[in-house]
């Protein structure tokens, strides 16, 4: 058995690099570690964390194909954010425009969540801890 003792990092691959940038700092409130320029590769990685803790990856390809369907295609499902008041989460991103689904109630661990998309309609959750 492999001896891994959290997630190091998230990887996300943008179409519009800077509408991403701006969401992902702006809005959700990722710090920015480091940004580098590829010159080789034609592209940006943005390093961004959450508290300190997690490490979002954003990086700008050329042209990269467009996820075929919503959360049940091969890959990442979704991303999940933790939040003490998902009422207060819900409100802001609402106040920001960003378009987030009724809060449900997990019926495993009767928690409330709500999912919301990124600029690459990409799934994301919050869920209230």
């Amino acid at each position: 058995m492999l001896d891994i003792k959290k997630i190091h990092h998230i990887a996300i691959i943008t179409s519009d690099y800077n509408k991403s940038k701006l969401f992902y700092t702006n809005i959700l409130g990722f710090k920015i570690l480091q940004e580098t320029y590829r010159a080789d590769k034609r592209s940006y990685k943005l390093d961004l964390a959450i508290n300190g803790i997690y490490k979002v990856e954003l990086f700008s390809f050329e042209n990269p194909p467009k996820r075929l369907t919503n959360p049940e295609a091969t890959g990442l499902r979704h991303l999940a954010f933790a939040v003490e008041n998902i009422d207060v989460a819900v409100a802001f991103l609402k106040e920001k425009d960003v378009k987030v689904e009724s809060i449900r109630t997990d019926k495993l661990t009767n928690r409330r969540f709500t999912f919301f998309r990124d600029p690459d309609n990409l799934p994301l959750e919050l869920y209230e801890i």
